[in-house]
């Protein structure tokens, strides 16, 4: 197949792609979790997930609503018009989907460090933090004006690559599965983990993220590649309380009721701040 032929497929078929793709690993990761979980849940995983996937289903609705265009369609509309760096730089189709692929995953961590500094994004994004326990549900878990946000940064970024379709679509499925991934609450045993840590974000990794620690919040920003958290210095290798004894979320939002669909939304206009505990 050649490279237009595989962009022009993907284009086609994106949706069922992406779908098939999430379904998948969303079975493989949730009966992961009842037969090896890493922790035992605080809360009703009853609530979490009926509100969980609400949530995920609303932001999949406003993305085909707000962007009739996705970020492949973008991606292939730029090939068309000689826009970006890689297509003005004469870049081959490989290299260019290569290089695509991890600076895209660089513009995912850097938002994510952004997000995190900025008082504004930070009161948008907090809301992802407010989930009291975590698991493969947590990954889609975000403030829709987080999702529209980010789907803005992603297609200016593509646009700005030059990034071939093909790549961009790989990526979305990337970013979609490994984030159920390392929100899973899945037991991997520790030289297991360290080997993955090699290549990909673990959940062991990931769920520091998610301490009320504030110095832990701020750290492992990374979804797919684990490489830039250690390469800008915001990689921690371990909670302080351990895995089991660690408390996930952010102090002033321990009240359960941050869990249901209505209060979820509130967050962003909320007054509470995130914990000054370090």
């Amino acid at each position: 197949m050649t490279i237009s032929n595989m962009n022009m497929f993907v284009i086609d078929r994106e949706l069922l792609i992406r779908l098939g793709f999430f379904l998948g690993i969303f079975m493989v990761m949730s009966a992961w979790e009842v037969i090896v979980p890493r922790r035992r849940l605080t809360q009703k995983k009853a609530v979490r997930w009926l509100n969980n996937l609400l949530l995920t289903g609303i932001n999949s609705a406003l993305l085909l609503v707000i962007f009739p265009m996705t970020a492949v369609g973008i991606a292939q509309s730029a090939h068309n018009y000689g826009w970006g760096i890689f297509n003005l730089a004469g870049f081959g189709a490989w290299t260019a989907g290569l290089f695509s692929i991890i600076l895209l995953d660089l513009a995912i961590y850097s938002q994510h460090r952004y997000f995190h500094r900025f008082p504004l994004f930070w009161s948008i994004h907090k809301m992802h933090h407010t989930d009291l326990d975590i698991d493969v549900t947590t990954g889609a878990r975000f403030h829709p004006i987080e999702i529209i946000i980010s789907m803005g940064i992603k297609i200016a970024v593509v646009v700005a690559l030059g990034a071939p379709a093909w790549s961009v679509a790989v990526f979305e499925v990337l970013l979609n599965g490994t984030s159920m991934f390392n929100h899973s609450n899945v037991f991997l045993q520790a030289e297991l983990d360290r080997i993955l840590r090699l290549i990909t974000v673990t959940p062991d990794m990931h769920r520091v993220h998610h301490s009320i620690i504030g110095r832990e919040i701020n750290s492992n920003f990374g979804f797919n590649f684990p490489w830039w958290d250690r390469l800008f210095g915001t990689y921690r290798d371990q909670p302080e309380e351990g895995h089991t004894a660690m408390t996930i979320g952010i102090a002033e939002y321990q009240d359960p009721k941050w869990l249901t669909l209505g209060w979820m939304m509130a967050v962003p206009f909320s007054r509470t701040e995130i914990s000054k505990k370090q």
